[in-house]
């Protein structure tokens, strides 16, 4: 099982990239059905600022070792996800990186989910969804979401450069056509959760697919 998994992400691959180019006006395009000037929005900005402010106040050393740790760990929560049995995840002692290893060949989707996918805030959105089932939503989980929205956004700039090793794995070509739309969509997810939850979330995606339907219309008038 694990095996048709992995090759059916394989065969994926260049239609996932060729999507997410697609897709990458319809992204900047959602951005403008925000309400931003809401009281969401602001503590959601405010979480941002806060982990900004705290990072600069925390030691270089620990700050890029919780960096290897979620992205060695986004590594192994796609590598479950896909059915491979994770085998050790290490961080090596001079903070030069660390290693996740499973049993499998594994997949593209393993290996670039950490530049691109927020693990910490989908784990604090679900964290925020098993609260709200018996509690009201407040701005102070707006704030945290915002936090590791910031953690998040920090992380992905921080490790896209020409010596990271993932990157030649997938493919240069592979990561300019994916990573922007794929950070783009992340992102707009997170907005949306925070201004309606879940309900929100099933609406972004709507409204991408309705984006992309109306750009692709555009195009098809303007050459025919």
């Amino acid at each position: 099982m694990r095996i048709l998994v992995d090759r059916l992400i394989e065969l994926l691959k260049w239609p996932a990239a060729v999507y997410m180019l697609f897709s990458f006006p319809a992204y900047i395009q959602s951005f403008y059905s925000f309400q931003f000037m809401t009281w969401k929005y602001v503590a959601f900005a405010l979480g941002i600022a806060m982990f900004f402010i705290s990072r600069n106040m925390s030691e270089a050393g620990i700050r890029t070792n919780i960096q290897i740790v979620a992205h060695e760990c986004t590594h192994a929560f796609f590598a479950l996800l896909t059915l491979h049995k994770v085998t050790h995840i290490r961080v090596e002692g001079d903070n030069s990186g660390g290693e996740m290893g499973f049993k499998g060949k594994g997949n593209w989707l393993i290996t670039i989910a950490p530049y691109f996918f927020p693990l910490f805030c989908f784990l604090c959105m679900g964290g925020i969804s098993l609260y709200t089932s018996f509690a009201p939503m407040n701005l102070f989980l707006n704030g945290v979401l915002g936090y590791f929205a910031g953690y998040h956004i920090d992380t992905v700039f921080s490790q896209i450069h020409e010596k990271q090793t993932d990157l030649p794995k997938v493919g240069y070509k592979f990561c300019v056509m994916f990573l922007p739309g794929a950070n783009l969509w992340a992102l707009g997810t997170i907005l949306a959760f925070n201004s309606r939850g879940w309900d929100g979330v099933w609406l972004y995606q709507r409204l991408i697919n309705y984006l992309n339907h109306k750009n692709y219309n555009l195009v098809i008038d303007f050459l025919f």
